[in-house]
């Protein structure tokens, strides 16, 4: 009975008892009235208005299977408790559908929606102005006029601020909006000092814009001009936020605004923007080439006016617009759990889209989709969407097929927020609003901030190519600060001059900048989240094949798998888990034969015993999508998660592992972000089969193996893709090791494909145990989870290092005349066929680190067999795939032939017989050089 409170007054007690009397029993009502109440449920539902409010619960579910009455059947009931229900209809209506009709587009008339919400169509009209009802309580107000009900609806509703939340399935959230909204009618009401405030930073941020354009005639800086309004907004949205315990702040945007946003909310030194502008090198050497100056971050501690001490952070990102929404909430999401594990409220991820991008990228739905699952969630993401009305120079009703471009807030249920970027102050309070929404219920928020584009897609570009007649209204139409300033003028409460004096001052420091700036010989970019990065070190390739001592104590390693073997005795589990648990302690502590899941577990244990964190996240990986890890046992009455590697006698460092959603682009980009603000967590993201990394190619492209050359980012992520030619088709076969070894250079990753559980250990271990982060590309296995001979000892795991190079063990080098080179499940393919055959003329050599090549490695295996006269690099993938082409460039201390499959557009045969055939004529090829000639 909350929304129908109207009802309890006094004078409209005998219809609210008998409304209350028709929901407990509606059959005790007389019909009319029964007649009416249904037909009054009928009109307040989903399928008797169009509006998405739901009638009262109860009363729904006892009528669902009544006759409805239509909703203009009142017979029999008092003309003024018809009226009193219509009125609520109105209410109603302005509520769902009020954000259609609102003043929020500051160049271009609305589109005419129907049906509109005017007092005819809720069987009201002008004869009913001055009638008071006592519906208007709903609104907060007491017994008032329809013109006062009314009037008060279009402030909310229909002014420079649009409102959609009515779809929220939550009662209490709904009520807590609209309890908001009605204070000051959804209108700003700040202080003088507050609105002079508002003005010295829209100044700002006319003024950043203005002084560019003249310095630096033409050049592309994506300018924010026709939503400055921006800059107070974020402002104020820091302050407030700090107020109410906020620590940490992390922002991702596109490249418009952004510079900006750097130097007027971020406080970048305007001195190192001018110097991007004029292209001066870096101070760094070689190691580090840098990005155009609109696509990078900063990191920044920041007082407040109240003298709050806060960190905030801009990430940077390449021009695949709604990259960094994945990231940046990776990031938050690493801050939560390393500071905050407690309290999420204090980390704030801050999302700025397009207006293009947020609607027509499907990154972010994907991104949507993980606010409020356990392994993503960030406790409530700000979105501000700065809509400039054009993507690109495609207009809006081109860009996309929704209403609104942030319809895509309702797949979470997420209230929206649409302004008019022409008011500044609406826009703060609209910012603001958000803020304590984010802060009330952990949820995100969206604003739609609806403003224009001055100029083309870039400063160079001719907007009027392609928007004539909208072009011809921006160009005469008035910027928000000087909008603002009339305001405040018109108040009295500054004079013409006032502004002037403002700008004239910024613009006086930006002059001093710029001095200062041409001064200085080189560019400095500070890397991102530095302070986060405190003794590391970027390191070249050569450091990067350094040995590291990845060894861990036998006694410590026992203890480990004592724990990760045995079941707790007091919950039950299926028999397969008991057998599988078994087992894991028989290979342990009986036969030292390590299968490559207890190679994996351990090299976890063994971390998180030394202090790191280990997170994992994608599809399936909590058991694995061979079911080989099983990390998280399901007891099975209850399907309690049960987490052994948390239950480490010695644990120092937290295990995180979640099933991801069934995204590849989103996840990744989330990972990645989580690893960059974490580099002490050995984070993990695992294909379900490799080339599912695919829908992730962006992310690897622009950020895995760029990010370091580009911005000076180290990150330590690895992608685990299981890889290997079973004869399961093109799609389960390939993780397309040879797009990862074409994107490796210089010293930007690691790239592996390892054949023994062992070196898997040490691999993992390595990740963690050097002073540097490089992203770690591994090619898994799918049969050798469980191969026979794909084995290690306990030994194996607890001395030694990674080897990135492995020799034959069996071999007679001086039998040897034919040297092969392979890499992966493969060398057990060959090995069969040699025993097979008795072969004792052929060696294998496992290239177990395919980036960086371990060149001196190779060559004193070469030496070794001095009698060999026919190099062969194997592979099993097709001769335009694997690792075949980046052999070519890279291993040139022998002339080798090749033994594989011929080039071919799919990975793999969709026959099982026929990959079989194939298979065994890419084996045949390494013993027998002559089918090496007839194939050439």
């Amino acid at each position: 009975m909350d929304r129908f409170s109207f009802l309890n007054a006094a004078n409209t007690a005998f219809f609210a008892d008998l409304y209350d009397q028709y929901i407990e029993n509606p059959d005790s009502v007389e019909p009319s009235w029964r007649a009416f109440f249904q037909g009054f449920d009928f009109a307040a539902s989903d399928y008797g208005s169009g509006f998405s409010e739901a009638a009262p619960a109860a009363s729904s579910q006892q009528t669902a299977n009544a006759p409805q009455a239509p909703v203009s059947d009142y017979t029999g009931i008092p003309e003024k408790v018809q009226k009193e229900f219509k009125v609520l209809n109105l209410i109603e209506g302005y509520r769902t559908r009020g954000h259609l009709f609102t003043e929020t587009n500051p160049v271009r008339e609305r589109r005419q929606y129907t049906p509109t919400i005017e007092l005819e169509d809720f069987g009201l009209g002008n004869a009913d102005l001055d009638t008071v009802f006592d519906a208007g309580k709903e609104v907060g107000l007491p017994p008032s006029s329809l013109r006062q009900i009314v009037d008060h609806l279009k402030k909310v509703y229909r002014g420079h601020i649009g409102v959609e939340y009515m779809y929220v399935r939550n009662p209490e959230i709904r009520q807590w909006i609209q309890n908001r909204l009605s204070v000051n009618n959804n209108q700003p009401e700040f202080d003088s000092e507050r609105k002079k405030a508002i003005l010295e930073k829209l100044n700002e941020a006319v003024a950043f814009e203005s002084f560019l354009h003249t310095k630096y005639v033409g050049q592309k800086r994506f300018s924010l001009e026709g939503n400055e309004t921006l800059i107070p907004a974020l402002d104020a949205l820091i302050e407030a936020a700090a107020d109410k315990g906020v620590e940490q702040f992390v922002m991702g945007m596109a490249h418009r605004g952004r510079l900006n946003v750097l130097a007027n909310v971020f406080g970048k030194k305007a001195s190192e923007i001018f110097s991007e502008f004029d292209g001066k090198d870096y101070e760094e050497d070689g190691m580090f080439d840098g990005d155009v100056k609109y696509h990078l971050g900063v990191t920044a501690d920041k007082k407040t006016k109240s003298g709050k001490k806060i960190n905030i952070n801009l990430a940077p990102n390449p021009s695949h617009l709604e990259t960094v929404g994945a990231v940046i909430e990776g990031i938050a999401r690493a801050k939560q759990d390393r500071y905050y594990a407690e309290d999420t409220s204090k980390v704030l991820p801050i999302a700025l889209h397009g207006d293009a991008a947020i609607a027509g990228q499907g990154v972010v739905y994907e991104i949507i989709q993980m606010a409020k699952l356990d392994g993503y969630k960030t406790g409530g993401t700000i979105h501000v969407v700065v809509n400039n009305q054009i993507g690109f120079t495609t207009n809006y009703l081109d860009a996309r097929s929704s209403t609104y471009c942030t319809d895509v807030a309702k797949v979470t249920l997420s209230p929206v927020l649409h302004v008019n970027a022409d008011d500044a102050e609406a826009v703060v309070h609209a910012m603001l609003f958000a803020l304590d929404f984010r802060m009330e219920f952990g949820s995100d928020v969206f604003i739609d901030l609806l403003g224009y584009r001055k100029y083309g897609h870039n400063e160079g570009d001719e907007p009027r190519f392609t928007q004539p007649k909208l072009y011809k209204i921006i160009a005469k139409h008035e910027n928000p600060r000087d909008i603002y300033a009339e305001k405040l003028i018109a108040a009295g409460l500054i004079d013409k001059d006032y502004v002037g004096g403002l700008e004239q001052k910024y613009k006086e420091a930006l002059e001093e900048s710029l001095e200062a700036s041409r001064k200085t010989d080189y560019t400095i970019v500070t890397p991102f989240m530095q302070n986060e990065w405190e003794g590391f070190v970027h390191a070249d390739e050569q450091t990067m094949l350094e040995k590291v001592n990845t060894a861990f104590s036998q006694d410590m390693l026992t203890d480990i798998a004592k724990v990760i073997t045995q079941l707790p005795s007091d919950k039950k589990f299926i028999k397969k888990i008991q057998k599988l648990i078994n087992d894991r302690n028989n290979m342990f502590f009986d036969t030292d034969k390590l299968d490559w899941a207890m190679g994996e577990l351990l090299a976890y244990g063994t971390l998180l015993t030394e202090g790191y964190d280990v997170r994992i996240s994608g599809q399936d990986v909590e058991r694995g999508t061979f079911s080989h890890r099983h990390a998280v046992l399901k007891v099975e009455d209850s399907e309690e998660e049960v987490v052994l590697l948390n239950q480490l006698k010695e644990q120092k460092g937290k295990f995180y592992i979640y099933n991801s959603l069934l995204s590849e682009y989103g996840v990744v980009g989330f990972d990645y972000g989580y690893a960059l603000a974490s580099p002490n967590t050995l984070t993990i993201w695992e294909a379900q089969f490799g080339d599912f990394s695919n829908g992730a190619q962006i992310m690897i492209d622009q950020y895995i193996s760029a990010a370091e050359d580009k911005w000076n980012n180290q990150n330590g992520l690895v992608m685990l893709l299981p890889h290997g030619y079973e004869g399961q088709g093109a799609e389960h076969s390939s993780a397309r090791m040879e797009r990862y070894l074409q994107l490796c250079a210089n010293q930007n990753m690691y790239v592996a494909d390892c054949t023994t559980p062992a070196n898997f250990f040490h691999l993992l271990r390595r990740q963690m145990k050097t002073d540097f982060r490089k992203p770690l590309i591994v090619f898994t296995p799918k049969s050798l989870l469980r191969h026979p001979l794909a084995v290690s000892s306990v030994q194996d795991l607890a001395e030694g290092n990674f080897q990135e190079v492995i020799d034959d063990p069996a071999a007679d080098p001086a039998k040897v005349k034919t040297l092969v080179f392979c890499t992966g499940k493969f060398y057990y393919d060959l090995l069969a066929e040699r025993e097979k055959n008795g072969r004792d003329d052929v060696a294998f050599v496992r290239i177990e680190q395919l980036f960086p090549l371990a060149q001196d490695q190779i060559a004193e295996v070469i030496a070794r067999y001095k009698n060999a006269d026919d190099y062969v690099w194997a592979q099993e993938e097709p001769r335009n795939m694997g690792a075949y082409s980046y052999m070519l460039m890279n291993f040139t201390q022998v002339k080798f032939r090749v033994a594989c499959l011929k080039p071919s557009s799919a990975p793999a045969a969709g026959s099982s017989a026929r990959a079989k055939k194939r298979h065994s004529a890419a084996i045949a090829m390494v013993f027998d050089k002559d089918l090496f000639q007839e194939k050439k």
